[in-house]
């Protein structure tokens, strides 16, 4: 390699993403995504509080494979995906600060492979780049180590879209239709329609480009992480149509639904806008949003005049299409929905990014930079703050159930026991209880059921302060907890309440 040689190539590599050969280069750039993901860990061990007690969610997903109390409810829209996913410590453990750890840790190291499957693609500063704009976000730092399915549907589809780009380049790659496959399964097995959702594009591009293996290795993805669901579909759902119908009565009856307004509203820290009808944040909480498309256009802008057009399309298409459902087709919004679409997008944003801080040889233009720095800055604090909030809210909460559950225990209410009516399933895994419904979305049970379980177990009827009670525990003696109001069945036998 001749004296010239070598700056050309870097220049190439940090410009138009050409691979530069030579383990150093490689290493190189295995270091900067390491130092990203480390960082992504670190900053969730820091601010988003281990300490904090779990979601409602949280607990449904726990609870199936936990030792804490009774399975709660599943219903139509759930995967298995997170319950096996935190199974290796939720099985011998109740320590919410472990799992949160393991999940920390955990998405780290996942963060990293999935960037490196994109290596030869975009050069490694993109790729750090991209990671740090997609682990900065507050809702991914939050949702970091929760037991929550959208992160580990974006960290697949972050595997699958980059290992078909590389399988669509090199025919003979094994290893990228291996990724191809193991992130279609990772995605529906946590989700499996969001998993539709994000490889339609990849389909259709197989189909186009006649490349049968990596149409095979999509499908065969889909069917291995969604097989389950498909059978407990017919085994406790009555069939595939009648869980999906279900789904969509549970989400408020999928259709035409303009949700973009729903989402912006929810970027200020709304873990579940649920009517989603209050008042639109300040503007600087959501201006990152809308810079989003303008700078994967100006992405996709520079990728077509560099001859490598394909690379950038691609995630915007499956960016667009795992958005799409979530922006106009449901009647409320979380930001944890569009977590799978920021992932892909961050890619070709931060390629824009860096094109626009950096001139053709490689070098820094100092006024773009520093503009940039400066917005930049911003943007993370804005992220900081709104993940403060949004984690001193939670832990609020989550305490409050807490504290119920404690003064439940002081009234007798201990496990084998069974709770029903409001924040049922939360406050009665803290409990140690089952919960149960007889009517809405989490309906297990009925009125008689409730009554013969009296005789049996002490049963408590939660209401909010000021409720209406079922009537049949109109009659219950009525106690106050931390934020709720309970009707505790009399006691009818050995083990009752008091």
């Amino acid at each position: 390699m001749t004296h010239g040689t070598k700056p050309m190539l870097v220049s190439m590599e940090r410009r138009y993403g050409a691979t530069v050969p030579g383990g150093f280069w490689r290493a190189r750039g295995d270091g900067l995504l390491a130092a990203v993901a480390g960082a992504f860990t670190l900053a969730q061990l820091l601010l988003a509080r281990p300490s904090m007690g779990l979601g409602w969610d949280e607990v449904v997903y726990v609870s199936q494979v936990g030792t804490e109390a009774p399975a709660a409810f599943f219903s139509a829209p759930r995967a298995r995906g997170v319950s096996l996913l935190v199974w290796p410590i939720a099985s011998w453990s109740s320590s919410t600060i472990l799992l949160r750890v393991y999940l920390a840790l955990l998405s780290g190291l996942v963060l990293y492979l999935v960037l490196r499957a994109w290596r030869g693609l975009f050069p490694p500063r993109v790729l750090a780049g991209a990671g740090a704009l997609f682990a900065t976000l507050w809702v991914t730092l939050f949702y970091g180590p929760q037991a929550m399915p959208n992160l580990w549907v974006a960290f697949g589809a972050l595997l699958c879209v980059g290992c078909f780009l590389r399988a669509r380049t090199d025919r003979s790659d094994g290893r990228a239709l291996w990724g191809v496959l193991v992130g279609a399964a990772v995605m529906a097995w946590m989700r499996p329609t969001d998993a539709v959702w994000v490889v339609l594009p990849l389909v259709v591009l197989s189909v186009v480009l006649r490349h049968r293996r990596l149409g095979f290795a999509l499908v065969a993805g889909l069917v291995a992480g969604g097989v389950e669901w498909v059978v407990e579909a017919f085994v406790s759902y009555g069939g595939l149509r009648e869980r999906l119908n279900e789904a969509s009565r549970i989400q408020g009856d999928l259709g035409w639904n303009l949700a973009v307004d729903d989402q912006l509203r929810s970027l200020v820290g709304s873990t579940l806008c649920r009517p989603c009808d209050g008042e639109m944040p300040d503007p600087v909480v959501y201006a990152w949003w809308f810079a989003l498309p303008l700078l994967a256009a100006y992405g996709l802008t520079i990728a077509f005049l560099a001859g490598r057009t394909t690379r950038t399309l691609v995630p915007l298409l499956c960016a667009a299409t795992a958005a799409f459902p979530y922006l106009f087709m449901i009647g409320y919004a979380a930001p944890r929905f569009l977590l799978p679409a920021y992932a892909l997008l961050a890619i070709p944003v931060a390629d824009a990014l860096l094109h626009l801080a950096t001139k053709p040889n490689g070098r820094w233009r100092p006024a773009v930079g520093a503009v940039l720095a400066v917005g930049l800055a911003g943007h993370l604090a804005v992220q900081y703050a709104v993940l403060d909030r949004t984690v001193d809210r939670s832990t609020a909460g989550r305490r409050d159930w807490a504290r119920s559950a404690a003064e439940l225990h002081r009234l007798g209410v201990r496990p084998p026991c069974l709770l029903t009516g409001h924040d049922a399933i939360p406050v009665a895994y803290y409990t140690g209880c089952a919960s149960g419904a007889t009517r809405g979305h989490n309906a297990t049970t009925t009125t008689a059921g409730i009554l013969r379980a009296t005789r049996r177990v002490p049963v408590g009827a939660l209401t909010a302060p000021g409720g209406k009670p079922p009537r049949y525990a109109r009659h219950w003696e009525r106690y106050r907890l931390d934020g709720l109001e309970v009707r505790i069945a009399p006691a009818l036998g050995p083990g009752g309440p008091p």
